[in-house]
C-alpha cells in the first residue's frame, strides 16, 4: 500500500541489463514519492549472453528472456508496452507510439542498439538483423524449427557475427546446412592474434565458410550479391556488422557521438535529468566498446544516481574497467576466454560461461513472493477469514460475489443495463487497478462499462466518469488524469458514446468507473433463450486467473500481455452481428458460469456447455491446473449453483471486460460465428440451451 504520495515519476526508456539491474535493486529499496515507468516494446528483454546459445539449441527461449513484467511488478513499476518514438526536452515527455506521450521529472535511456542496414538495397524486407534481439530470437526459432538442408548467410564478420555462424552451423547440424560468414575486409580482427587462430580454428570445425573481402550490394529473398558481381544463395540472412544507433534518438537534441547519446562519468547526458547507459550511450570521460559487460557494472551506480537525482543528492561517477574477460560461445558447448591477449579454449570454459549466465538470470527469476498482510496479535473474530490466503484481486476479482448481490438486491438483480425509459439504458461500472499503467487501465474499464450497453443490444450514448487517483502531487494528478481522460475519449468516442461529466477524488490506489447510457428500440435482456438456442461466447475466458497469477508474480509476461489485449476488445462490432440474440449477457464477475446461470433462471432453461469448445486465454489453463485462483472463485462457485459433468474451474473464474454471452436460434448460428470470427474475435459456439433448469458439461 502506497502510504506516501507520488511526487517524481522516473522513467527508464528500454529493458537492456543496466535498467533490469536497476529494477530489481529498486524493488528490494524504492525511493518513496517516485512513481517508476518502463517502457519497453514487448514483455521481455533477451539476455545477450545466452543468445548464441539459444541460437544453438542449448537454451530454450524463456531461459533466454528476462520477464520484464514481473519484475516491474516487483519494483511497483508500470510497464508501457510500446516503442519510445522520441524525448522531448522542453515538456519533458516521451513519445510512445499509439498512446498519450509519458511525463517524466528523471530519465534513463536503454535501448541497445541496432544492427539493421536499412540503406542496403533488400535487407529490410529479406534479411534479420541480429539486433534487436527479441525480434532475431523468434525469426531463428521460427526458421530452426522447419528448415531442410537450409543456406545461410551472416554480414558482419566480428566475434558477434562468428558467434551466430558457429550456433547455427551446430544447431542445424542434422541438416547439412551452409553456413557462410561475409565480411567486407577480414573477420575478427578486433581480437587479438591467439584467440584469432582459435576462433578460426573452431569456425572450420563448424564447417562455417568465410568469405572476406566480400561487400553485399543488394539482398533478394533467395540469396544476397556481392559487388564484384556474385550471388551466394541464402534462405536465412541475417546482419551482425557494428552497432548502429535507433534513429530516434537523433532527434533529442541531446549532444551525440556518432549517433550514441554523450554521457558524462556520472551517466548523465547533456540534459542533466537525462541519463544513458549499455550500448546506446558513449562514455565521453572514458570511451569503451559496446559489451554487455559495461552496462552490468553501470547498473549500481545508476540506481544511485537516480535516487540522487530524485532526491537532491550528489552524483557518484562510474569507472569502467580497462579490459574484462571475454566468453565467446563456440556452437558445441565450448568457449573460448580471452583477456590481456591471453586465451584458452575447451568445454571447461562453456561450463564455466554458463554458470555466469545462469547466475545472471536467476536473480530475475527468483524474485520474493508479495507477502500477506500481517495482522495484529488479536484481532476480531472472522478477520482471518475475511482477508483470505491471498491478495485482494484487482478488476472484476475484487467485486462482491453473485449470491450476496442477489440475496441483498434481488429486486433489482436483473437485466446487464436497467431501463431508465422506452429506449433508453443504464449501467455503471468501476474497477479496481491491476495494473499501474492508467493508460491500459482506462480502456480496459471504459470497455468494461460499454460491456453492459452492449449486452443489451443497445448503442452507447453517453458517459460520465469516476476517478480515484493514488495520493500525488498535483502536477502528478494533472499528468494521471491526462493520460486517463485521452484514453477514456477515444475508447468511448470509438464507440458513439460522449463523456459528458464524471467526477474525481484521491485514495489508496487507482480506480476507474464510468456511467454509461445507451439507445435501443428493442433491448435484449437475460430473459429470452429458448430451447435449441445456441450459446455463442465472443472473447475467452481466464483473466481472473492470469490476474492472481500476476499480481503473485507466477504469471509469464508475454501471457499478460496478452491478457490484456484480450481484455481491451472493445465489443461493438460483435454486438452489433449478435443484434438477433434471444438472449445476452457480457462476462464479467461472475464468471461463465454465474452468468450463464443468470441467463438460465431469467429465461427458465438450462444448459448443455461442451468443456473442450470454451475458449481460454493463453496461458490461463495451465496456472488454473496449477491451483491459482481469483480471490472472487469461491464465491462465484457457490453463487453458480449445481453444475454436473466434468469439473472445470475457469467456469467460476471472474472475467474484466470478458466476452458476450449471446443464446441465438440455430439457424444461421454458424453464419454469425463466421462473421465475428472475421471482425477479429476468438469467438466459439460452446453449448446450447436446453429444457429444464440444469447446467450441464460434457
Amino acid at each position: 500500500m502506497n502510504t506516501l504520495p507520488f511526487t517524481r515519476d522516473l522513467v527508464l526508456i528500454g529493458g537492456g541489463h543496466t535498467h533490469a539491474l536497476v529494477l530489481r535493486q529498486w524493488g528490494m529499496n524504492p525511493l518513496p514519492g517516485v512513481r517508476l515507468t518502463v517502457i519497453n516494446p514487448g514483455p521481455t528483454a533477451p539476455y545477450s549472453g545466452m543468445l548464441p546459445g539459444f541460437v544453438a539449441g542449448h537454451y530454450t527461449r524463456g531461459e533466454l528472456d528476462i520477464d520484464l513484467v514481473k519484475l516491474a511488478r516487483f519494483a511497483g513499476a508500470r510497464l508501457i508496452n510500446g516503442y519510445a518514438t522520441g524525448i522531448d526536452k522542453a515538456v519533458r515527455t516521451i513519445a510512445v507510439a499509439d498512446r498519450p506521450p509519458i511525463a517524466y521529472d528523471v530519465a534513463a535511456v536503454d535501448v541497445g542498439i541496432t544492427s539493421t542496414m536499412p540503406d542496403l538495397p533488400g535487407f529490410t524486407a529479406h534479411a534479420i538483423p541480429a539486433k534487436p534481439l527479441g525480434t532475431f530470437a523468434s525469426r531463428w526459432d521460427a526458421f530452426r524449427a522447419t528448415a531442410k538442408n537450409p543456406q545461410i548467410a551472416i554480414i558482419g564478420g566480428g566475434v558477434a557475427g562468428a558467434e551466430l555462424a558457429m550456433a547455427m552451423s551446430h544447431a542445424l547440424r542434422g541438416q547439412n546446412p551452409v553456413v557462410r560468414l561475409l565480411d567486407r575486409s577480414s573477420v575478427l580482427t578486433a581480437l587479438g592474434y591467439k584467440a584469432r587462430q582459435k576462433m578460426l580454428a573452431a569456425l572450420a570445425a563448424e564447417n562455417v565458410e568465410i568469405i572476406e573481402d566480400a561487400e553485399v550490394s543488394e539482398i533478394f529473398a533467395e540469396g544476397v550479391v556481392l559487388k564484384d558481381g556474385r550471388t551466394i544463395r541464402s534462405d536465412f540472412t541475417t546482419g551482425a556488422a557494428g552497432a548502429k544507433p535507433h534513429d530516434w534518438i537523433s532527434e533529442t537534441g541531446l549532444d551525440l557521438h556518432e549517433g550514441f547519446i554523450t554521457v558524462d562519468a556520472s551517466l548523465t547526458s547533456s540534459d542533466p535529468n537525462v541519463f544513458a547507459v549499455g550500448d546506446c550511450a558513449h562514455l565521453s570521460h572514458d570511451p569503451r566498446p559496446k559489451a554487455g559487460v559495461y552496462a552490468v557494472r553501470e547498473a549500481p551506480v545508476l540506481y544511485d544516481n537516480l535516487r540522487a537525482k530524485l532526491s537532491g543528492g550528489t552524483l557518484q561517477a562510474y569507472k569502467p574497467q580497462k579490459d574484462y574477460l571475454k566468453l565467446i560461445s563456440l556452437g558445441e558447448k565450448s568457449a573460448l576466454a580471452e583477456k590481456f591477449g591471453t586465451a584458452r579454449a575447451g568445454p571447461l570454459l562453456w561450463k564455466l560461461k554458463d554458470h555466469i549466465d545462469r547466475k545472471f538470470m536467476t536473480q530475475f527469476n527468483e524474485l520474493p513472493m508479495m507477502e500477506s498482510p500481517k495482522l495484529p496479535r488479536t484481532v476480531a473474530l472472522g478477520v482471518k477469514e475475511a482477508l483470505g490466503d491471498k491478495p485482494m484481486c484487482g478488476g472484476c476479482g475484487a467485486k462482491a460475489g453473485r449470491k450476496a448481490l442477489q440475496s441483498v438486491l434481488s429486486d433489482t438483480f436483473g437485466d446487464d443495463a436497467g431501463l431508465v425509459q422506452p429506449g433508453q439504458v443504464i449501467s455503471t461500472d468501476h474497477l479496481r487497478a491491476f495494473t499501474f499503467d492508467p493508460v491500459v487501465m482506462t480502456r480496459i474499464s471504459a470497455v468494461h462499462a460499454l460491456g453492459d450497453i452492449w449486452a443489451m443490444g443497445a448503442k452507447p450514448q453517453a458517459a460520465t466518469a469516476s476517478i480515484i487517483l493514488p495520493r500525488m502531487s498535483s502536477e502528478l494528478q494533472e499528468r494521471t488524469l491526462s493520460e486517463i481522460m485521452d484514453t477514456a475519449n477515444q475508447v468511448m468516442a470509438e464507440a458513439g458514446a460522449k463523456i459528458v461529466g464524471g467526477h474525481t477524488s484521491l485514495g489508496e490506489e487507482l480506480t476507474i468507473g464510468f456511467t454509461v447510457t445507451g439507445l435501443s428500440k428493442t433491448p435484449i435482456g437475460l430473459g429470452g433463450a429458448m430451447p435449441g438456442d445456441v450459446l455463442i461466447l465472443t472473447k475467452p475466458i481466464g483473466s481472473g486467473t492470469i490476474m492472481a497469477a500476476e499480481m503473485a508474480g507466477q504469471a509469464p509476461g508475454a501471457d499478460v500481455i496478452a491478457c490484456f489485449e484480450q481484455m481491451g476488445q472493445a465489443q461493438a462490432k460483435a454486438a452489433e452481428i449478435l443484434s438477433k440474440a434471444n438472449a445476452m449477457t457480457d462476462i464479467t464477475g461472475f464468471g461463465l458460469a454465474g452468468h450463464l446461470r443468470g441467463i438460465c433462471d431469467a429465461s427458465g432453461t438450462g444448459a448443455a456447455l461442451d468443456l473442450t469448445a470454451i475458449p481460454v486465454m493463453q496461458g490461463a489453463r495451465a496456472l488454473s491446473d496449477r491451483g491459482i485462483r481469483s480471490s472472487l472463485f469461491e464465491d462465484n462457485r457457490s453463487g453458480a449453483g449445481p453444475i454436473s459433468g466434468p469439473a472445470f474451474d475457469l467456469l467460476y473464474d471472474p472475467q474484466t471486460a470478458g466476452g458476450l454471452l449471446a443464446a441465438v436460434p440455430a439457424k444461421g448460428a454458424e453464419a454469425l460465428l463466421g462473421e465475428l470470427q472475421k471482425a477479429g474475435y476468438d469467438a466459439a459456439m460452446i453449448g446450447e440451451i436446453v429444457t429444464g433448469s440444469d447446467i450441464k458439461t460434457r
